[in-house]
Order: C-alpha cells, then sequence, then structure tokens
C-alpha cells in the first residue's frame, strides 16, 4: 500500500469517525464530564463501538494479508502515569485530543486553548523525553498482545473482543438507554426539551 492510499483512507476514516462523533454529541464538553462524573454513559458506548469496528475491521485486514500488525510495547509506569494525566486532563477541560478538534469546528472558543495546551504539552514532553525515559519507558515486558498469551491467531482474539464488547454495550444500553442521557426530543422534534436543549448549547458556546 502506498502512502498516498494510506493517506486517503486515514483521510476516509477519520471523516466517518468525526461525522458520528458530531452527531452523537460525545464532543461536547457537558457529555465528557458526565461521563466522567459516571452521569452518563453516551461517551463510553461510542467509543466501545469504536473499539468492536476497528477489531473486526482489522481482524479482517490482518486475516487476508493487507495489513500487518505493530503494536507498541507495554511500559507499566508509563501507561498508568498517562493514563491518570489524560483522564484528568480530560476530566478538568471537558475534551480529549480527539474531541477538542470537534469542539474547535463547532464554535467552542475555548476550546481553542485546549488544544493549544494540548500541542504546548506535547512539545514540552519531546524535550522532556530524554530524562524521563530511564524512568518511565522502563520496567515492562516489551510488546505484548492477548492473542500471544492465549496462543490463537489474532483475528480469533480479536472477534472474541469485538463480540464480548457488543455483549457489553447491549447490557449497558438496556440499563442507560441512550434517550436516557441525552432526552427524549434529540432526534429532530422541535418542542419545547429540543429548543431548551439546542438553547442550553448555545449559551456553553457563548460562554465559551
Amino acid at each position: 500500500m502506498s502512502i498516498a492510499t494510506a493517506v486517503l483512507i486515514g483521510l476516509a476514516m477519520g471523516a466517518v469517525f468525526g461525522f458520528a462523533l458530531e452527531k452523537s454529541r460525545v464532543f461536547e464538553p457537558g457529555m465528557i464530564v458526565g461521563q466522567m462524573q459516571l452521569g452518563n454513559f453516551i461517551m463510553l458506548k461510542v467509543f466501545l463501538t469504536a473499539v468492536a469496528t476497528g477489531a473486526v475491521a482489522i481482524a479482517a485486514l490482518h486475516g487476508f494479508g493487507i495489513v500487518k500488525l505493530h503494536p507498541k510495547a507495554t511500559f507499566y509506569l508509563a501507561d498508568v502515569v498517562g493514563g491518570l494525566l489524560l483522564g484528568g486532563g480530560i476530566a478538568l477541560a471537558g475534551a480529549c485530543p480527539g474531541t477538542v478538534l470537534a469542539q474547535v469546528g463547532t464554535g467552542y472558543r475555548d476550546a481553542i486553548f485546549t488544544l493549544l495546551g494540548g500541542v504546548a504539552g506535547a512539545v514540552a514532553f519531546s524535550y522532556a523525553q530524554p530524562a524521563l525515559q530511564p524512568v518511565l519507558l522502563a520496567g515492562g515486558p516489551g510488546k505484548l498482545t492477548f492473542a500471544e498469551l492465549a496462543g490463537l491467531p489474532y483475528w480469533a482474539v480479536a472477534l472474541a473482543l469485538a463480540a464480548a464488547l457488543i455483549a457489553g454495550l447491549y447490557a449497558l444500553e438496556l440499563w442507560r438507554p441512550w434517550r436516557r442521557d441525552l432526552g427524549q426530543d434529540v432526534d429532530g422534534d422541535t418542542g419545547t426539551s429540543a429548543q431548551g436543549h439546542d438553547a442550553g448549547i448555545e449559551r456553553s458556546r457563548m460562554a465559551g
């Protein structure tokens, strides 16, 4: 696969994911903070759906020999510290590295500062990496996958993971229906509740 083809495929997949992200309203700061506070589960459902879809797609592509797997090495301290920093930042900013771009595109002015902060953090880490590498990038098992641990083909493990996620999503939807978290009038109804929802979004943008 040429670089140009890979870039075009990446752009197409990004456009589809961005469209789904916007339609699900997961990019909204209130939705993200609500998920971090366990107040709603829309964000978790969308991201787990993306993981399940990606697992099936990669299983097919890898099974037919179209792509090769290049797993990253596992480093326990780096994963734990990085996960805590990222989670704390998401809870405080109401955005993650992916949703902040959607927020900027839809007019949340405060998201510009979140984006600039993320870029500044990435630059700062690039300068600090030589000093942090001996501490954070040590003590891990290296490249490790569930397929290797189970002694099974990757496609089998990926499909099993996707099936488990789908079952979990079904159970989660039964427990917390998406309409309960988004409201009854998010399907285009122009009633009072929908108008109030839109007004709330507009006030959030103006406040930003």
